[in-house]
Parts: C-alpha cells; structure tokens; sequence
C-alpha cells in the first residue's frame, strides 16, 4: 500500500473511532416489562434500556445528547440525576441518557428490578414506571420527553389514582424513538 493511501486509511479510521453516536453497537435495547403493583402503574410497554449507546462522556455527552434527542423531538431537557425517591411520570414518557458516572437504579417500583447504568447508556421510560435512584457515583444524566410534553412527578400515594392512569392512557404513543430516531426501538417494540 503507498503511504499516502496508508495515511489517509488512518485518518479516516480515528475520525470513525471517534463518533459520538455507537452505532456498531446499536443492538435491539434491552425490554424491561413492569406491571401495577398497586401503588406504582408501571406500563403496558416496556422499558428500554440502550447499554453503551454512545462514546461522548461529560459536557460532550451532556450536549450532544440534548442535541441527539431534541433532533428526533426529545426536548424540554434537563441536566441532573435520579431521585432518590420511587417516582413516576403520568404526563410523559421520559428517556434519561446517562453521560457521566454511573448508578443502580431501582425500576418498576418495589416489586421492580435494579440495573446499574453508566456513562454511555439511554434509558426510554414508558409513562407510569417507577424509577428510583439507590446509589450513584458522579452520575450525570440528561433528562428529555416527546414532543416536549410538561411532566409531573408521582410517588404513588393515595388519592394520585384513578388521575395519573387517565394521564397515561390519553398519551400517544411517540412518534419517534429518542435515540433512532423514526425506526427501530420503540417505533418498533411500542406498536
């Protein structure tokens, strides 16, 4: 091979290392299935969770995951964490995209599952599941909802019912997934 092919083979390949956006390992996400377990709704659809999703860490992360999910109408965004309290949205859905440290987070309420999560990972929350935050190391999340729906915060007690699962049913189903955008995840899973 001459050098100069060689060189620029090179160049090539530390600007394709470097993509913010892992598109060699955007697999099917992860489904997580939660049912009410009367105090926290949960959802028909399936949580799902996009492990090692993209490379950018930190402010990097933070942006172009803001600017990654308002391009496929995710907005209304936000920088922060995880309560650390059982939690739920009846407004809308939510994707939180995990752009440093990491966390367990407890999901689907009491009866639900902990999964760690880090940098790099995207979460799509369905309305009416619970998440809770257990435990974190310097996490930093960035929060965001279809269409920039307001959202509220549920805790699952008394009175908050029948309400919240009038909110939830009356919500459309997305128009497009956060992270792929008008195909796959779920415009695919959420049929």
């Amino acid at each position: 091979m001459e050098r100069k092919t060689f060189l620029s083979w090179l160049g090539l390949l530390a600007i394709r290392t470097k993509k913010p956006f892992n598109t060699d390992q955007l697999m099917a996400p992860e489904q997580l299935l939660f049912h009410d377990d009367g105090t926290i709704p949960n959802s028909k659809f399936p949580l799902l969770l996009y492990s090692n999703a993209f490379t950018a860490h930190d402010n990097e992360g933070a942006s172009w995951l803001e600017q990654h999910f308002a391009a496929n109408n995710w907005t209304n965004s936000w920088r922060n964490g995880v309560y650390t309290f059982h939690h739920y949205h009846s407004t809308s859905h939510e994707v939180l995209g995990v752009y440093s440290g990491s966390a367990l987070l407890h999901l689907g309420g009491e009866k639900g599952r902990k999964v760690k999560v880090q940098a790099g990972d995207i979460i799509v929350i369905p309305a009416g599941v619970g998440h809770k935050n257990l435990s974190s190391d310097n996490l930093g999340i960035v929060g965001a909802y279809e269409d920039g729906r307001s959202w509220d915060v549920n805790r699952g007690l008394p009175g908050e019912r029948p309400g919240t699962d009038k909110n939830i049913a009356a919500l459309p189903i997305p128009k497009t997934d956060p992270l792929t955008g008008k195909s796959g995840g779920l415009i695919a899973i959420w049929k």
